[in-house]
Order: C-alpha cells, then sequence, then structure tokens
C-alpha cells in the first residue's frame, strides 16, 4: 500500500512573512501636483511557503503621489527582500502597497501582481488605496 502525502495548510503557514525584516523604502519631496506614477517591476520573486517553490510575476504600482514620493533604488532593494522569502503572493502583494502606503502616503495607489502560471493556473492579484469594504 503506498503512502499518501497530505500537504496542510495551518495560521502559521498563511501568516509566513507577514512580519519578516525589509530594507527601508525611501521618499523624496514631491515638487509637483496632480500627476500619477507608473513603477512596473518584471521581475519579482518570492519563495511559496508551502512547497518551498519559486514565485515570478510582474509588479505594477500605480499611485498619485501627494507630498512624497518613492525612491526607486530603495523601491528595488525593498522588493529584492522578497526573493527568498516564503510568503504567499496574495500576502506580498497587500504587504508591498501597505509598506508603500506607509512609506509615500499617496492620495490612492494600487498594485497589480501578475504571477506565472504555475499547475495550469494563472493569478493576479490587485490591491487598493484607500481600502474598500464591499
Amino acid at each position: 500500500m503506498k503512502k499518501r502525502l497530505v500537504y496542510g495548510y495551518s495560521p502559521q503557514l498563511a501568516l509566513c512573512g507577514a512580519d519578516a525584516p525589509l530594507p527601508p523604502i525611501e521618499t523624496w519631496p514631491n515638487q509637483h501636483r496632480g500627476y500619477e506614477i507608473k513603477i512596473e517591476q518584471p521581475e519579482f520573486t518570492s519563495v511559496c511557503p508551502k512547497t518551498k517553490l519559486p514565485d515570478f510575476g510582474t509588479l505594477t504600482l500605480v499611485y498619485f503621489p501627494d507630498r512624497l514620493c518613492l525612491e526607486l533604488k530603495s523601491f528595488k532593494y525593498y522588493l529584492l527582500g522578497y526573493r527568498n522569502m516564503g510568503i504567499f503572493y496574495e500576502n506580498a502583494v497587500n504587504r508591498i502597497l501597505d509598506d508603500v502606503v506607509a512609506a509615500v502616503k499617496p492620495r490612492w495607489a494600487v498594485l497589480e501582481g501578475a504571477f506565472t502560471t504555475r499547475g495550469g493556473m494563472r493569478s493576479t492579484i490587485t490591491a487598493r488605496h484607500p481600502r474598500t469594504r464591499r
């Protein structure tokens, strides 16, 4: 009789990466008003905490700056902090947006994570600030 492997989820697994330390996101003063900024990172990587396999995706951040703008080099190093982190990509997208909002305090922001196909399925996660309830 063959042994069947059972992969279960736990609350601890779902929280992986939630409070892992990451490099700081730096900002600089915005000198203009009334415009949007779009940043694309086509090489985002993290690790699935369940399977330990890498996740690959494209992140697209669009935000309406108020007094501050993201400093791109620090944002790049911040995102590189996810490279070996075990975190579900749904959680990664929401944490990244929360950290960007805390640093920049934009009027609004949208972060989309479009992840590559795995097992015949493809996921796109979109998080928005301000958050709205449905």
